[in-house]
This record gives C-alpha cells, structure tokens and sequence, in this order.
C-alpha cells in the first residue's frame, strides 16, 4: 500500500488541527458531470463522485468526479484537497476525526494516513453526505430531457422519422427553410439542417431569423476557443432536435477506424431541447413546446419528401408548399392547422456571400455553390488510418515492384529523383482486407488518381469541440474523407503537429498507401508484403483547396435493420 512520504506528512503537521469531525464517502453519479464550460455533458462511462464534508458546520470541503474503475487512491486526494485546498475559501485544516460509511475505505484510509494522526471511524449511515448525494443526483437527473407526457412518444417516433428521412443529405447548414406555424406564439421557424458535414445530426429550429444570422457570424469569426463557441452556442435563440449516434467499442489500439460516417450506428437516440439567451440551454420542454415540434418536424418531413429531388439540384429554388397537420392539442374534430414551408434562396445567398467574405475565399460568382463534393464513401469501413513516415528507399523499391500499384506525380513534383538519405515521406497509410484494398485502388485510380492530402479545421457547434478532418483530393476534384481528428484532446493534437512538421521537412510531399493485412499478424503494422498500392501527392491547405470550416457537402446514407 502506498504511504505519505515524510515531507508530505510533516507539510500537513504543520496545518492547525480542528475539533471537527469530516464525513466522506464515494459513490456512483452514473456519467453525469459539469464540463468546464458549465454545460452538463453525458460521458460514455460511468463515474464516482468522492465529497468531503465538515458535517460540524455542514460545509463542502473536497468534491471530485473520477471513473469508476479507479482505485482508493483518488479518496486520499480528495481529502488532502479538503485539508490544504478547501473549497469555498474555507481555511486549511486537519479534522480531529473523519468519518465513511465502507470499509474497504476505511482500511485503506488508515494505511495510507498513517502519521496523520487522524482518527478514521466507519459509520453506516451518513445523513450529511446522504443529502448532499440526493441534491447532487436530483440535479443530475434534471438534466435529462423531460418530454411533455401527452406528446413524448409521438416526439420521438416523429423524430426517427426525421432520421430516416434525413433531410441533411439534401440541404446544408445554409439552406435555410422558413416554416410558418402561427401558434403558441410563433409567428415563423426558420430551420437550418446540421448533418452534412457530418459533425452532429439535427435540426436547429430558429424563433427569429436574425438568431440565426448571428449564430453564424460569431462561427465564421475564425478560429475560436471551445468556450467561445460555447458561448456563442448559448446565445442562440432556437428549438433544437439533436441525434445522439452510438457505434460499438471504440477501436483501441490508437488507431482511427474509418467509414466512422458510413456506417449506421448502433442506436439513435433523438435529444429535444430550447436554447434562450437569458435561460441558456433547457431539456425540459412545455407542453406547447412539444405541439411545436410536433406540427414542424412533420412539416419539414412532407416538404422534403416531396421537393427532394428539386432541392437537391442547385442552386438553391424558390419552393413553396402549405399543408394541414392536426392541432396535436385539439381533439381529432378540430379544424387542422395550417402549416406553411418555403425555401428562403435570398437568404442562403446572403448566408454563403457572408462565408465567402469572412473566409477571403471568394471563388467567382457562384460562391459556394461550386463547392466540392465531399464523400465518405471510399475508404472502407472498419479500415486503419495511420499517420506515419516511410523511408525514401523503401518507396524507391516498391516504385519498381509489379504487384504494387504506384501514381506517380508530376515529373517536376515526383519523388524518384529524390535522394534516398532525404528525410522520410510522410504517408496516409489506409491497412484494409486485400479485395477491399483492391476496390479502393481501382476506385482511386478512376478518380485519377490521389492529387494531395489536407486537414481542414472546424467546430461542434453542440459541444464546442475543435476537430480536423482528414481529406483525400482526388483528380476529378472530390474530396474524400479518411478520418476525423479531435484537436481537443492531447493524442490527436500530437499526431497532427507531428505530421505538420513532417510534411514541412519534405517541402510539402507525401504519399498515400494502401495495404492490406487488417485481419492478419501484421494488422496496425503492415510489412512490405502487404502493400499494394502508392499514391504520391502533396500536403496542401485549407485555403488552397478553397474549404471553409463547418460548410462541408457530402451524401451518405445510412441503413438500420
């Protein structure tokens, strides 16, 4: 058992000792948890929460969130926290006597506080702390989405109707459709669809358009903090339907699985909530709130159904249509509401003008209306996309082996005149089954081709998240997903610094390699034997390839059994 150290219980000596008893305990708070933004965020795994309190005066000395797979040793951290580094700007002390309700804790408190002199008593009851837990639960439990009773399954059945539609993969972020309901208050919906860019599925549902327009601004400011965008995000005045998707176990071994959009997650759960300016982010929705939803989502879906293959077609057309959708709070005689959905192309135009602006990307007058097609459908599902560097020998030597296909790039660009003690290339290596990786060739090579390699920034406008895109430019101009990258979190950053100053060190070259032996010894370390194919290409810009954040356009469709 781990012990303090000599200096560190001298430290603590030295702090005056209260006549006070604390109560401590851990307990199970089932992966809820305030992130530092204040926005109450659901983790995948479950967590504990570690509380000490000085129950003489009844006030919260130490509190931590930690997963339930740690040990003891976060109880002793938490309560070293209490004594030196109260909450609450309480004084630091020692307690006379501490007090928890398991005895595992207990024993394992004695062994480590050995010195301290603490008394450590076990009590099965704690009232205190059995209060303070309730609160803390209740509160938890509160953030979850209370749907109207009247209206919550029809919500959520209506709802997956939304997903099976999925109305995203024919109308982007900035074609904005304008619903008129005149009821409960709302005069018009303006509905901007997130999911093209496959960052988060949903529909945002604006109360005003000009919310919308200065949600948008505030995201094309540039490169912004996750608090930044949470603030923006927080500023917005809407009703919001988001999809939260559920794949299986992550893949572990550090690699990034790809086909993470084309394929259909395990489960869909919709997520209803309001956004307010003054009352910030709410999951509990009135009864008029969940009618809204109701009577909009079948709206949207009737309109979609009917003009997808108009809308589809750009640009953007002026569309129209009124439909009578039953009053969900009337009775089945009552007269229909009429409900009435149109395109808005002046203000998708504006929207657009408004990115090419902010972005100094003005590409002719049709802005972004020739975008490139973004699509997710080559790289096979399942696949391992590695980051790594090959030597220069070892391209030089499958350049000239018949069973490797190889592109080589311009002569001006190629790397066969390149010294063979140059510094490594970096690759984009795709590890696949061999008869994927062969139809992933000859899709390649019908595209003419892999012409350059980028990662292009953006952010969860949900959660505030930075990420990069990994993309393939292909010949014919399209662009083709390979994985996606968290910036946020400390291993992804790595990996892309590290591969920044790789493709600096090689002024730009790179290379694209597919191979095979996922399901083999060699699965994450593919040898020579298993590489089949050699794309040579450059590393380039954002800005080169004329991409904005957040504005991505590709299709994908999705199947559940």
């Amino acid at each position: 058992m781990t012990r303090l150290n000599r200096i560190t219980l001298d430290r603590l000596k030295r702090l005056p000792r209260v006549a006070s008893v604390w109560e401590g305990d851990r307990r199970l708070v089932g992966g809820l948890m305030d992130d530092d933004g204040g926005l109450r965020q659901r983790h995948t795994e479950t967590s504990d929460c570690i509380l000490w309190v000085d129950s003489s005066h009844g006030a919260v000395r130490g509190l931590t969130i930690v997963p339930t797979t740690c040990g003891y040793e976060p109880v002793v951290r938490t309560l070293l926290q209490a004594i030196e580094t109260p909450q609450g700007n309480l004084p630091p002390a020692r307690p006379q006597k501490i007090v928890v309700s398991d005895r595992e804790i207990q024993f394992y408190l004695r062994g480590a506080l050995q010195g301290l002199d603490i008394a450590i008593d076990y009590a099965p009851e704690l009232p205190l702390i059995d209060e303070l837990f309730n609160a803390l639960q209740q509160s938890a439990e509160m953030t979850e989405a209370e749907l109207p009773a009247r209206y919550a399954e029809a919500m959520i059945d209506k709802a997956m109707e939304i997903w099976e539609l999925a109305p995203w993969n024919t109308l982007n972020e900035q074609q904005v459709l304008a619903v008129e309901l005149n009821a409960w208050d709302i005069d018009t919906l303006y509905v901007s669809m997130l999911g093209m860019g496959g960052v988060e599925y949903g529909l945002l549902m604006y109360r005003s358009l000009d919310s919308l327009k200065q949600f948008r601004q505030r995201v094309l400011m540039g490169q912004q903090s996750p608090k930044q965008m949470q603030e923006a995000f927080l500023e917005q005045d809407c009703l919001f339907l988001n999809f939260e998707l559920f794949d299986d176990e992550p893949f572990d071994n550090g690699f990034q699985p790809a086909g993470w959009l084309g394929t259909a997650p395990e489960a869909v759960q919709p997520d209803f909530g309001s956004i307010h300016p003054l009352e910030g982010m709410r999951s509990q929705l009135a009864d008029e709130e969940g009618a809204t939803f109701l009577v909009a989502m079948e709206a949207i879906g009737r309109f979609v159904t009917r003009y997808r293959a108009q809308l589809e077609k750009p640009p953007l057309k002026a569309l129209k249509s009124s439909y009578k959708i039953p009053n969900p709070q009337k009775s089945g005689s009552a007269s229909p509401l009429k409900v009435t959905v149109q395109t808005l192309p002046e203000v998708t135009e504006e929207l657009v003008a408004e990115t090419d602006e902010a972005l100094d990307e003005v590409s002719g007058p049709t802005g972004l209306v020739n975008f490139p097609v973004l699509r997710d459908d080559y790289v096979p599902e399942g696949a391992i996309i590695i980051l790594t560097q090959f030597q220069r020998r070892m391209i030089n030597d499958l350049r000239h082996d018949p069973t490797v296909t190889f592109q080589q790039q311009e002569p001006q660009k190629a790397l066969s005149g390149v010294a063979a003690s140059s510094p490594d290339l970096p690759v984009v290596l795709i590890q696949t089954s061999r008869p994927k990786a062969k139809i992933l060739i000859q899709q390649l090579q019908q595209a003419q081709g892999v012409q350059a390699v980028c990662f292009n920034p953006g952010s969860d406008p949900f959660s505030g998240e930075a990420f990069e895109l990994g993309l393939l430019q292909t010949g014919d101009s399209e662009l083709h997903l390979f994985a996606e990258y968290e910036t946020n979190g400390s291993a992804d950053r790595h990996l892309l610094e590290r591969w920044n100053q790789w493709q600096r060190d090689c002024n730009g070259a790179c290379a694209v390699v597919i191979a095979s032996g996922i399901t083999g010894n060699s699965k994450g370390n593919p040898g020579v034997k298993d590489i089949l194919a050699i794309f040579e290409a450059r590393c380039k810009t954002p800005k080169e390839l004329h991409l904005p954040p957040l504005m991505l356009q590709y299709a994908s469709e999705w199947e559940l059994d």
